[in-house]
């Protein structure tokens, strides 16, 4: 009974910094959400922001603001959280800490959906340019494709026992769908290839608002399944075999974190293209922060580094002051790179010191 109530009381204590590191993490997230909105080549303040938010704003800003400015926010903010809490649940369910969200090959699926509406349709039809141009065309594309994926993994899943052999399997399908894609490219024409090369840098500023609901709608269902499966994957952390004799249906397991995975990982891709290396850099600085392994925290923590992260990405791609926007996935990468080449070397440091 004393060790009981010994631990109890070290999960309170270590509980109370973490808690203010969520209220830390959150004024964090809403600042940089704020700079977000006001950064651009048309310099916004503060004062313009609230006259807009509360109807009284000049015409010009207020367009700015609801029409780019805050859906483009609200893009990075969702984009953030869905590739953070995916890259989680992947890095626990292969216990490998280079899986990503898009270790299954989603990504390579919507691209090559993209890839066939682009440089496949647009090359065969007349009214090819027009059907490219088409957003929701590119966001239907992208989920067939990813949804195709998803199938062969889940069927893969089903009958595969050792989930090593699922995600070898799986990076086998993104390299085939990837050549596939590659093969398209080489054969496409010099205006469709340079609007699936732009697709491919990844943007957060093409949606409207209508696409906006549906991302919402398609990332708030994704981080529902995810919470969900918290228990599931605090019990995958010491391995199947172990979740198995704890009563866990470790298939039914990974096919619900499975779905999840593809809805936060496929819209975002649909929507904003490829982003790399936030769902798999983001999951490592959560477990550093909170000196935890459990889900409990680190899917809350996640959700919110996850938006910060991208938040700080779209601010640092808009280069403030120069009036050019750099490609929003080369700034993650370089903010990712750095991040894992840092967390390696100080795996290995500590390796062998201990």
């Amino acid at each position: 009974m004393r060790e009981n109530k010994s631990e109890h009381i070290n999960d309170q204590g270590a509980a109370l910094p973490r808690g203010y590191i969520f209220i830390f993490l959150g004024i964090l997230m809403l600042s940089l959400f704020i700079i977000d909105i006001l950064t651009g080549s048309v310099s916004l303040n503060l004062s313009d922001l609230l006259m807009a938010l509360s109807g009284k704003g000049l015409p010009e800003n207020n367009a700015i603001i609801y029409d780019f400015r805050l859906p483009r926010a609200l893009t990075a903010l969702l984009a953030g959280m869905a590739l953070s809490v995916s890259g989680l649940q992947m890095q626990t369910v292969f216990r490998n800490p280079l899986a990503g969200p898009y270790v299954l090959g989603i990504s390579s699926g919507a691209s090559l959906g993209v890839a066939i509406l682009i440089l496949g349709l647009s090359s065969a039809i007349s009214t090819g340019i027009s059907i490219a141009l088409n957003s929701w065309a590119i966001v239907l594309a992208a989920w067939l494709g990813s949804g195709i994926v998803l199938i062969l993994i889940m069927i893969v899943a089903i009958r595969v026992r050792d989930i090593m052999t699922v995600l070898i399997l799986g990076i086998m399908f993104a390299s085939a769908v990837s050549a596939i894609v590659s093969i398209m490219q080489y054969f496409s024409n010099e205006s469709m290839l340079k609007s699936f090369v732009i697709w491919t840098m990844g943007s957060l500023g093409n949606l409207s608002w209508k696409q906006l609901q549906v991302l919402i709608i398609s990332v708030m269902a994704g981080l529902v399944i995810s919470v969900m499966s918290t228990k599931m994957l605090n019990a995958l952390l010491l391995g199947e075999e172990h979740a198995r004799s704890m009563g866990l249906k470790v298939r039914m397991s990974r096919i619900m974190i499975f779905i999840s995975t593809s809805i936060l990982a496929g819209s975002v891709t649909a929507f904003c293209g490829p982003l790399a290396f936030i769902g798999i850099a983001v999951p490592h600085i959560t477990r550093l922060i909170f000196s935890t392994s459990s889900h409990n925290y680190l899917i809350p923590g996640t959700i919110m580094l996850g938006s910060i992260a991208l938040l700080a990405s779209d601010i640092l791609s808009q280069l403030p002051g120069s009036g050019r926007i750099l490609p929003v996935n080369s700034v993650t990468a370089l903010i990712g790179i750095p991040v894992l080449i840092w967390i390696i070397v100080r795996r290995n440091k500590f390796i062998r010191m201990s």
